[in-house]
C-alpha cells in the first residue's frame, strides 16, 4: 500500500491507495489531457474521450477520442470526431453509447455562458447530438435503471443556491422514461439530494453506477477554497463518493476516495489549482478493488487504486 501524504486541512483522513500512477497519451504532442471520461470497452477494444488542451490556454478544449495502446498509455484514434467540448463522461443507455461535455460559448473574446452537450449512438466514430442541458450547469450525469428507466443527476450552482442552501452547488436527482424525455426543463427542476455540501462547498456527480440492490452508487468531487497564510487562494476539488437511495431521495454513506495528494506530483495550470483532483470514476478490477481515475491539476490524468467504495450496498450492474 502506498503512503499517502496529505494537506493539513486533509490530515483526518485515512486512505487506502494501492497504486498510483499518471496516464500518458501519444498523438497530441504539444496538448495536455486531463479530466477523461472513464476507460470503457467498445467492440472488443477499450477507449476514453479526453479533454485536450494547451497548457497556456483556458476553455478552449476539445474533446478526443483514445484508444488504449499500452499499460496507462492511449493514443488517438485518428480521424475520430473533433467535440468543442470540456469535461467528457460516458454513459451506456441500452444499445446507445451517450457522450456529454460542456460546451464554453464565447462573446467578444470572453466566456459569456456554458451548457451541457449530450452526443448518443452506436457507431464510436458517428456520435450525433440530440439534446442541451440548462444554462450554467455543468456535470449532468445519466444512469440506467431497472425497468428501462434512466437516473439523470443535475449540478445547479448560482448565488441563488448558496442564498438557499449554504453551498455553491447542490446535486439533483430526477427519473425520466428515456432519452427523448432528457430535456433542460427537467433536469433543471430535478429535486435536491440533501446534505452532501458544507458552507460553500460545491461539486457534482462525474459517475453514476446502478446497483443489485436496487440503489445508485455515484462517484463525484467535493471542493472548497482554502486561503493559505500567505493570502493564496486554493481550489481544493476531491474524489468522493456516496451512494443514492432512490426511495428516499438520500445520500448515504458519504465518504472521500481520494485527494490530489494520492496521485503522482505534477504541474498545475494555474497556481490556486495545486490541489485539484476532477474525478472521473472508477472501473472494476478482478481483485475485486477499483481503479478510480481523475484529473489531475487540470494538466493530466491519473489513476489509483482503491477499496470498493460502495461495499455493503450491493455490486455494480455492468451495462457497458
Amino acid at each position: 500500500m502506498i503512503p499517502v501524504l496529505l494537506s493539513q486541512q486533509q490530515s483526518s483522513l485515512h486512505l487506502n491507495v494501492y497504486e498510483s500512477v499518471k496516464l500518458s497519451f501519444r498523438g497530441v504532442e504539444g496538448y495536455d489531457v486531463y479530466n477523461v471520461s472513464i476507460p470503457f470497452r467498445w467492440q472488443g477494444k477499450e477507449y476514453l474521450f479526453g479533454r485536450v488542451e494547451r497548457r497556456e490556454e483556458w476553455a478552449r478544449s476539445w474533446v478526443r477520442l483514445f484508444e488504449k495502446s499500452g499499460p496507462d498509455e492511449w493514443s488517438l484514434v485518428p480521424g475520430s470526431m473533433i467535440y468543442q467540448l470540456e469535461d467528457p463522461y460516458v454513459s451506456f443507455i441500452g444499445e446507445q453509447l451517450v457522450m456529454g461535455g460542456t460546451h464554453v460559448r464565447y462573446k467578444q473574446g470572453a466566456v459569456d455562458t456554458y451548457f451541457g452537450y449530450f452526443y448518443k449512438g452506436t457507431d464510436i466514430n458517428d456520435l450525433y447530438y440530440f439534446t442541451t442541458g440548462p444554462e450554467y450547469m455543468k456535470d449532468i450525469r445519466l444512469v440506467e435503471m431497472d425497468g428501462g428507466r434512466l437516473g439523470v443527476f443535475s449540478r445547479p450552482r448560482s448565488e441563488e443556491v448558496r442564498r438557499q442552501y449554504g453551498s455553491e452547488s447542490i446535486i439533483g436527482f430526477t427519473s425520466i422514461n428515456g432519452l427523448d424525455e432528457l430535456t433542460a426543463e427537467v433536469i433543471e427542476h430535478a429535486p435536491c439530494i440533501p446534505d452532501l455540501f458544507g458552507k460553500d462547498e460545491w461539486g457534482g456527480c462525474n459517475q453514476a453506477y446502478y446497483l443489485d440492490s436496487g440503489r445508485i452508487g455515484v462517484i463525484g468531487h467535493k471542493s472548497r477554497k482554502e486561503v493559505g497564510d500567505d493570502g493564496q487562494v486554493t481550489a481544493v476539488y476531491m474524489n468522493f463518493s456516496f451512494v443514492f437511495d432512490i426511495d428516499k431521495h438520500e445520500a448515504l454513506d458519504q465518504k472521500i476516495i481520494g485527494t490530489r495528494a494520492c496521485y503522482p506530483d505534477g504541474p498545475a495550470k494555474k497556481t490556486e489549482l495545486t490541489d485539484c483532483a476532477f474525478t472521473s470514476g472508477i472501473v472494476m478490477r478482478e481483485d475485486g478493488r477499483c481503479d478510480l481515475y481523475s484529473g489531475i491539476g487540470d494538466t493530466e490524468a491519473g489513476r489509483i487504486v482503491i477499496d470498493y467504495p460502495f461495499e455493503g450496498h450491493g455490486r455494480i450492474v455492468q451495462r457497458m
